[in-house]
């Protein structure tokens, strides 16, 4: 007689960590291949969990985007800590973390005054200012640079690379970067 398979057991409060981290990759996934008008029930579907679950963890899709950026400015601030590390660094990971996270920037940049998203921001500038004094100090940024041109400029590269069809990303990047490179520099 052949046998069926045992449904997954239900481990509850004790799989809501793991339940949480699949969530968060599969809306990268999820969101990065249908944008803003993909399904939020797709999330709990690509993740293997039940509705219920995504719920609890994210009531909107405005806290899913928080949880997602928090893990970006987390990934920032330690690609950044390095003293031998630049605002090309910072650079490089914005480009990298704007491409899966498309939908999300557009969610966030309509919500920055949702309390949730505000110490996203606060964060982000602090690790800015630490690469702006850095720079500074390193001859490698002009005097007539502050701390929210360089964040201005992130936010904007960020922005041009979620309006950009995915095959022109890299350049669009490139052409960034040397804009920015051109206008950071001392004089």
């Amino acid at each position: 007689m052949p046998s069926t398979p045992s449904p997954r057991a239900n481990r509850g409060p004790a799989a809501a960590a793991d339940n949480r981290r699949a969530l968060i990759a599969a809306a990268r996934e999820v969101y990065a291949e249908g944008g803003l008008s993909a399904p939020f029930s797709a999330v709990a579907k690509r993740a293997g969990v039940g509705q219920g679950s995504l719920y609890r963890h994210f009531p909107d899709r405005t806290a899913l985007a928080v949880a997602v950026f928090e893990e970006n400015v987390v990934d920032l601030e330690q690609q950044t800590i390095g003293a031998d590390r630049t605002i090309d660094d910072l650079l490089d990971q914005v480009v990298a973390q704007a491409v899966v996270s498309t939908a999300f920037i557009e969610l966030l940049t309509a919500d920055l005054h949702d309390p949730r998203v505000a110490p996203l921001g606060e964060r982000f500038r602090a690790l800015v200012e630490r690469l702006v004094e850095r720079e500074r100090a390193a001859g490698r940024l002009g005097d007539h640079i502050e701390t929210a041109d360089v964040t201005m400029a992130t936010g904007m590269l960020a922005t041009e690379l979620a309006r950009a069809d995915p095959v022109e990303r890299p350049v669009v990047a490139t052409r960034a970067r040397a804009l920015f490179r051109a206008a950071f520099a001392p004089r």
